[in-house]
């Protein structure tokens, strides 16, 4: 993590990133569609394992464990962004649902469908301003990025996948295991779980290195 001179425009898009993601989980749950790999993971382990918490504070749990394995595989991604992530994504993400669910308590397919793509699109486009402010990434997206600079064989896009499709069976198997309160892959997981990766690649390529070029 690298705090230069110019650190206004990373803390900008760190924390503008941070939130947008957050919201874009909330219309993926609205959508009924599934949820994005990370939070199938989540939210099935929470179903399964952590039902007596609220989501918020068990997803603040399972990040502090994973922070402890990100400080040592490799702690220049641990900033800012990681303990925003870390103490407001579950929280947020709360906000988010209740507050679509209160303004559109039914929704159309077509609704659901205008959810999605709104979910996926905000969701790479943050994780995307996050990760190039160099200020931290959330705890999970330090994985990928972590494996990808340690070969040279496999970009990002396809390390995330990978990580990705983990979190999907790992959160599925809880949800067939019994937690009843999760929630399965759908349309929305399985596009997360393979475009994901190139989404948040083309962003990083097409605006965020860009704009934080072009501030400095």
């Amino acid at each position: 993590m690298k705090l230069s001179e110019k650190w206004k425009p990373r803390l900008v898009m760190t924390v503008f990133g941070v939130f947008l993601c957050a919201i874009a989980v909330g219309f993926f749950k609205c959508s009924l569609f599934g949820v994005d790999p990370f939070q199938c993971f989540a939210m099935g382990s929470w179903a399964k394992f952590g039902h007596a918490l609220s989501y918020g504070t068990y997803y603040t749990i399972i990040s502090l464990v994973m922070l402890v394995v990100d400080f040592f595989l490799d702690k220049h991604y641990i900033g800012i962004a990681t303990f925003i992530n870390l103490f407001l994504t579950g929280y947020v993400v709360d906000f988010s649902q209740s507050t679509i669910n209160a303004l559109c308590p039914a929704p159309g397919l077509a609704t659901r469908v205008a959810f999605l793509i709104i979910g996926v699109v905000v969701m790479c486009f943050a994780s995307s301003l996050y990760m190039t402010s160099d200020l931290g990434v959330s705890v999970y997206d330090a994985i990928p990025i972590v494996i990808s600079n340690r070969q040279d064989k496999v970009p990002f896009k396809f390390c995330r996948i990978f990580c990705d499709l983990i979190c999907v069976m790992i959160g599925t198997a809880c949800v067939l295991l019994g937690g009843k309160d999760g929630v399965l892959p759908g349309v929305g997981t399985i596009i997360t779980a393979f475009f994901m990766g190139p989404l948040v690649d083309f962003f990083n390529r097409k605006f965020s290195r860009p704009f934080l070029e072009q501030q400095k």
